[in-house]
């Protein structure tokens, strides 16, 4: 096959096997090809004609990005540098750089990109590197632990320290684990810096417990200042939430963000990879500030808009364009958050922990009832389940206890169940009524027809479709219902009361209708 048709004539990458790729992992997510060309359409499209253009992917897995930038670069500076042979030496050895994640990912990458793991290889496109890596490295390191956590990536030491994991991968990732990114490559400017980092590390906490890292690639990659940086991350920074409080902050006020493409089912994005709250991918341009255009992707529809990443008075990102409007409208009336009278997790105090570990200590539940003892509602080996336990157990909140309250899940997942519910369904706790972690409280009452009024609202989908603008996750905790505004609820609710309320127009409740399922 010449050269030319190898580097150029994309049909011939038909079927692509980095396509193939996109559907290993829901951690550390290979990007498919035509994700990556949509995030480079994002970029002005003359650095792809300047044989001055420098391009870093510091989280290379597959080498996709930079082919995807070599296949352009080799169209773009074709009038620039005739000879073909001349221009892909100079692309792969003055433009294109990479750092891989593991040594694995280095000999794809290579592969990909030079057509050689080894890229002074005999079968290379690239006849002039004199190292078996060329600009695509990987170097082997291992994390820095301070106080039982790696000061850069907060890695527990009790999970990647070098006794624990051996001959493991350490996942010490060079790009993060450095103080001076910018000597990576003896102070080289990048003009673009573009990748997909790996999402997250388990810590060794409870189930799947991990700690997200992503944010730390963003971060690391804004410090070298380049023109341009775009990255594909999951969507819980949204939010904030563990880890990411700062992260959120520098994001939604960077004006520097000028598009941001969102989708809330990330299998739209990286077809059969499930990442709880959806993905986003994002073009940081150093040299611009203003408003963010805004692409919200949702169940095969887009919708663009211009617009500011946070609204007046909020400090969370709104998702979808069509929503904005609605909270708009909401905020005039400058009610007080529902949040308020939602408690935080562990109501009672039943989450009690081994010293120094994760490992739980299970509350003394029993099967009957016994003198004196209060019900309570837990998560057993069968599901949801109703005990008994002794008055003395209770270490929170304990002027709850005699009162009426509802209840419900702190955590509630449907993947794939559209439209959606959001929430798990509520229900009243009797007096003398307890709840383990598995739940929460919402409102102590005088009466069940009050908090039969409180359960109405909740259950009404204009309720669980703000729910749903903050619950990026499974987790259904105090935060996610800040969006909804406290009512009076000396009489039940309806969808059709709070839509005339405030003052919906029909495409506002067509959008919370279609989103949404009637709770039964």
């Amino acid at each position: 096959m010449k050269f030319e048709t190898k580097m150029i004539q994309s049909n011939l990458y038909n079927p692509d096997v980095l396509t193939c790729l996109a559907n290993l992992s829901n951690d550390e997510v290979f990007t498919p090809p035509q994700v990556v060309n949509r995030m480079l359409d994002m970029l002005p499209q003359e650095l792809f004609r300047s044989k001055e253009t420098r391009f870093l992917d510091p989280v290379s897995k597959s080498g996709v990005f930079l082919r995807e930038i070599a296949k352009r670069l080799m169209v773009g500076l074709a009038d620039v540098i005739p000879d073909v042979y001349e221009r892909a030496d100079h692309i792969f050895t003055h433009q294109l750089f990479g750092i891989a994640i593991t040594e694995l990912t280095a000999l794809t990458s290579r592969r990909s990109v030079y057509c050689s793991k080894k890229a002074n290889g005999p079968y290379s496109i690239c006849r002039k590197f004199q190292t078996e890596e060329g600009n695509l490295r990987y170097r082997a390191i291992e994390h820095t632990f301070v106080g039982g956590k790696c000061k850069y990536c907060g890695a527990s030491e009790l999970v990647f320290g070098e006794s624990e994991r051996k001959e493991l991968e350490s996942h010490a990732y060079e790009f993060i684990h450095t103080d001076k990114p910018e000597k990576l490559f003896g102070n080289m400017k990048f003009d673009v810096i573009i990748g997909n980092p790996p999402y997250q590390l388990n810590d060794g906490g409870h189930g799947a417990s991990a700690i997200p890292i992503y944010q730390h690639f963003v971060e690391q990659a804004m410090k070298l200042n380049p023109r341009y940086l775009t990255m594909i991350v999951p969507a819980r920074w949204y939010a904030g939430g563990r880890g990411l409080d700062e992260f959120r902050g520098k994001m939604l006020h960077d004006k520097r963000i000028k598009v941001l493409v969102d989708f809330f089912n990330s299998e739209e994005c990286f077809p059969g990879i499930d990442l709880s709250g959806g993905v986003c991918y994002f073009l940081w341009a150093r040299d611009y500030s203003g408003e963010t255009e805004v692409s919200s992707s949702f169940n095969g529809k887009r919708t663009t808009i211009k617009r500011a990443l946070l609204e007046k008075g909020q400090d969370t990102f709104i998702r979808f364009n069509n929503a904005i409007s609605v909270i708009r409208k909401i905020s005039i009336f400058k009610e007080s958050s529902f949040m308020e009278i939602v408690s935080a997790n562990d109501p009672f105090g039943y989450d009690i922990r081994v010293a120094n570990s994760y490992v739980r200590v299970k509350p003394d539940i029993k099967e009957k009832y016994f003198s004196n003892a209060l019900k309570i509602h837990y998560w057993g080996k069968n599901g949801k389940s109703i005990g008994y336990i002794s008055p003395e157990s209770v270490r929170r909140n304990k002027e709850m206890v005699s009162k009426l309250k509802i209840f419900i899940s702190r955590s509630y997942g449907e993947r794939g169940n559209f439209p959606y519910l959001v929430i798990g369904k509520p229900f009243i706790g009797e007096r003398n009524t307890v709840c383990t972690e598995t739940y929460v409280t919402v409102g102590t009452y005088n009466s069940e027809e009050e908090a039969n009024h409180v359960i109405s609202y909740m259950q009404t989908k204009f309720f669980r479709f703000l729910v749903m603008l903050k619950k990026n996750t499974q987790s259904a905790t105090q935060g996610v219902y800040q969006f909804v505004p406290l009512q009076d609820f000396s009489h039940p609710w309806t969808d059709e009361m709070l839509y005339e309320k405030y003052g919906l127009e029909q495409p506002e409740i067509d959008f919370i209708e279609s989103m949404i399922r009637p709770m039964e």
